[in-house]
């Protein structure tokens, strides 16, 4: 590998303890131990471009997404076939007693019984049989493998994480300046209100790395929007268990319930079953609330090949019920319905910053819908690019038969 500090090719021998031998600097990644992609200047790439150049401050989680070498997603596959020890099991006893017949039996000529044995045989070794798997999916490298490289020997080897990402485990979500403020899970955080001089709009997020990312950059205060925070799954990790649809819709309704009714919401959330029910939901609950679906949807990352495609392993709604409720055309709700998600934190932060602004300007300007007109607050923001995650630098791969 080339050092980062001097570009000197450094033999194994040349970098132990992770030490240039040359210009005798510390770096932080090898990417013979740490794995493929887990290199210095890489990573810097990485942030400059989810940074913009430096204009926003990201969350370590988006880093880990972009910088990712690799994603898969791998749907359930149901056994086929007969195993090969059963059928050895049964066809070696049955060529034997065939075999046996034809030179035992005079009544019978030899050939008929050989021939038998021999089908039997043949059929035993042509037979294929595919074992059950269950769905799986990930990110290379796992969350966990990138947060202690980048917590333990990046801060190590530079003092701190690369200029402009925040740590979002330890960053918690801190109260904007007026007129936006950040609340706790489904509900405002204590004085909230007060410190809300005027909010125009409500932002409702369901990913915490994604509201620690608006806040640290002031997006909320920028558009005189309110940010109320009601993660979708349980826990610290990416891979939690998702929340059931009908808690995260209670929850955000506690949350919007501390604001004034005329206040137009924008919903943001990652592209999966939950999220597709929700904004669909909250219409339902508070028809006197304005409701922006500005989610990542199905059709921006089912056949983008460089979005982030995962699966869980029980989806809580089917087709038919995205496609009622949340209006999805078939193909979206049977890819949703099958499991697949994807991260809103794994979208570029400018786009994401573009698309959350957007949302607000479009939900403060366009006039109130009309019920039964298909107005687009009624149907979602349909702003998101078909290649919404492009700009990534990371691979994904859907490996298996999808209905989408």
């Amino acid at each position: 590998m080339k050092c980062p500090h001097c570009a000197t090719g450094l033999k194994r021998a040349e970098r132990t303890g992770r030490v240039c031998a040359h210009c005798e600097r510390r770096f932080a990644l090898d990417p013979r131990e740490d794995g493929k992609g887990m290199h210095d200047l890489r990573i810097r790439r990485c942030a400059e471009r989810a940074t913009d150049a430096g204009r926003l401050t990201v969350t370590l989680t988006q880093l880990w997404y972009l910088s990712r070498t690799h994603d898969f997603a791998r749907p359930a596959v149901a056994r086929r076939g007969v195993p090969p020890g059963l059928r050895w099991l049964v066809a070696l006893p049955a060529a034997a007693a065939l075999v046996v017949c034809a030179i035992v039996v005079e009544a019978v000529p030899a050939y008929v019984p050989l021939a038998g044995a021999v089908a039997a045989l043949v059929a035993a070794a042509v037979m294929r049989h595919r074992p059950a798997r269950a769905a799986e999916s990930g990110v290379e490298p796992f969350e966990e493998t990138f947060r202690r490289l980048m917590t333990g020997h990046w801060t190590r080897a530079y003092g701190s994480l690369p200029e402009g990402v925040v740590d979002d485990r330890r960053e918690a979500p801190s109260p904007g300046s007026s007129p936006g403020a950040t609340t706790s899970p489904g509900t405002t955080s204590p004085g909230a209100a007060a410190r809300v001089s005027g909010p125009r709009a409500v932002i409702l997020c369901t990913d915490p790395a994604v509201s620690v990312f608006l806040e640290a950059n002031g997006i909320p205060a920028r558009l005189g929007a309110v940010l109320v925070d009601v993660p979708g799954r349980t826990g610290a990790a990416r891979y939690g268990p998702l929340l059931p649809t009908a808690q995260v819709t209670k929850e955000a309704l506690r949350g919007l319930d501390r604001f004034r009714a005329g206040l137009p919401v924008v919903v943001l959330h990652d592209a999966g079953v939950q999220g597709a029910l929700l904004a669909p939901l909250l219409r339902a609950a508070r028809p006197d609330r304005d409701v922006v679906d500005a989610g990542l949807p199905a059709s921006a990352v089912s056949r983008s090949r460089g979005a982030v495609r995962l699966l869980m392993s029980a989806p809580p709604a089917g087709t038919e019920e995205l496609r009622t409720v949340a209006g999805l055309s078939e193909a979206d709700a049977a890819w949703l319905a099958e499991g697949f998600w994807s991260p809103l934190a794994a979208v570029p932060p400018p786009l994401l910053e573009s698309v959350t602004v957007r949302a607000v300007e479009h939900a403060l300007t366009a006039p109130a819908p009309v019920p039964g007109t298909g107005d687009a607050r009624g149907h979602g923001f349909l702003t998101w690019p078909a290649d919404a995650h492009a700009p990534g630098t990371g691979t994904s791969r859907t490996e298996g038969t999808s209905t989408a």
